[in-house]
């Protein structure tokens, strides 16, 4: 059994929201799911050193403490794409980045990216972005009616079996992707580019060299696949940069349980999940892969 959950690696103050009303129609958009990462894994792996390419771009090396909008990546993304990305920690309300039009919102500021479609996809799209989704877990696989929902609110989608979450090459096979992507797109169209990436997902045992199916995933395996991803997010934020400047997100939709408190996987009311890691920070144009 893992220990109790606890997360005592520094935590980061919350960074400034941008205007998002002058940076939406002016930058590109790149926004990253770690689907399923959890919160003290993600801090104590920037502490240690171990994901570089990350934590460069992490304000003070560290993640910033949210709470997640659901507790397993449909209910989560659902809300995210409409807006209500993870939650601060402290006593809000707290300005959101982008809103749907909607009578009484509380988080919705005058650097609030407001839409009038049902979700972000269709609002961006409604401004010139060409909106690009890059499925990893199975709720974006497109292989049944559920599993194209999510998918089906972009212009353009791509799932294939090599980035689900059996891949031990997921992530390579996503940045590959993400690459054609951009350098199939005219130099003035603005790109909103969504990547789920499911590496951290169960199973991640083959992340971790020596590793077998039958000894399973854990915390450990859990924290090699994070360190998997580092090794090649740089050439994901590299292509998402390289025609002009680009507002990046990154974030976990919900975390997971490894036997604390007795309790394995996610879709519960436990700290292990509800508390993810987020970030967001602008990418400048040119950045390079290392």
């Amino acid at each position: 059994m893992q220990p109790p959950f606890t997360d005592t690696a520094p935590t980061t103050v919350a960074c400034e929201n941008p205007d998002m009303s002058g940076v939406v129609g002016s930058h590109d958009l790149l926004f990253v799911t770690l689907d399923t990462l959890r919160h003290d894994v993600a801090q104590e792996l920037a502490a240690a050193g171990r994901i570089p390419h990350l934590a460069r771009h992490l304000p003070g090396g560290a993640w910033e403490t949210r709470h997640a909008p659901g507790s397993f990546t449909y209910a989560s993304h659902q809300a995210m794409f409409a807006g209500f990305l993870p939650t601060p920690v402290g006593p809000g309300p707290h300005p959101r980045l982008f809103a749907a039009r909607f009578a009484g919102s509380e988080s919705t500021a005058s650097g609030t990216f407001v839409f009038d479609t049902p979700d972000l996809p269709s609002g961006l799209a409604s401004v010139g972005y060409r909106t690009v989704c890059i499925g990893g877990v199975g709720f974006f696989n497109k292989q049944g009616a559920l599993g194209s929902v999510l998918p089906g609110l972009f212009q353009e989608s791509h799932w294939e079996p090599e980035f689900g979450v059996a891949s031990p090459t997921s992530f390579e096979a996503q940045v590959a992707r993400a690459e054609r992507v951009v350098s199939s797109l005219a130099p003035e169209q603005r790109l909103f580019l969504f990547v789920n990436v499911s590496a951290l997902h169960q199973p991640n045992w083959f992340h971790t060299p020596g590793a077998t199916r039958e000894a399973g995933d854990s915390r450990a395996t859990h924290a090699a696949a994070l360190e998997y991803v580092d090794a090649h997010i740089g050439r994901l934020f590299a292509a998402a940069s390289s025609r002009r400047r680009c507002f990046a997100i990154v974030c976990s939709d919900h975390g997971t349980a490894y036997g604390d408190d007795g309790y394995t996987g996610h879709r519960i009311g436990h700290e292990s999940v509800w508390t993810v890691p987020y970030a967001h920070f602008f990418l400048e144009p040119g950045a390079t892969a290392s």
